[in-house]
């Protein structure tokens, strides 16, 4: 049987399992309380924020930990001095649920990732009133 996808943040997360809500609720803050402009939704079955269109970050809970994915394959390496001691992969890095959730840490990642989408955004060409890209002179 297949399992139901979730539509909603809110439906992901009271489908976890009891000990798992609260770590994931402490998440979803402080990403929105550090990114409050970001929108919120599922994408690839998980909780996720996008910014200026762009996806900024996901999160999702598992058996023994709970996961940020940074839809970037370097971005964590930019924090490598403060993820010491996660265990992380590629574009990810996992909390183990028996520790407090790092809300602090949680909110810088979030920042930080936040300013790389603005500062690639501000590094596109410009575009015209009426939407089409204004021609390199």
């Amino acid at each position: 049987m297949k399992e139901r996808v979730p539509h909603t943040v809110d439906e992901y997360i009271a489908a976890q399992p009891e000990p798992l809500r609260p770590k994931l609720e402490q998440v979803r803050a402080a990403i929105r309380r550090a990114v409050p402009e970001a929108l919120e939704g599922i994408g690839y079955g998980m909780p996720g924020y996008k910014l200026n269109g762009k996806p900024l970050l996901y999160f999702a809970g598992f058996k023994q930990h709970y996961s940020l994915f940074a839809a970037s394959g370097t971005f964590f390496a930019s924090l490598e001095e403060e993820l010491k001691g996660y265990e992380q992969r590629k574009g990810t890095v996992h909390f183990p649920l028996e520790k407090p959730v790092p809300v602090k840490l949680i909110s810088r990642i979030a920042k930080v990732r936040a300013a790389g989408i603005a500062a690639t955004a501000k590094q596109k060409s410009p575009v015209t009133q009426k939407g089409t890209r204004k021609s390199p002179r």
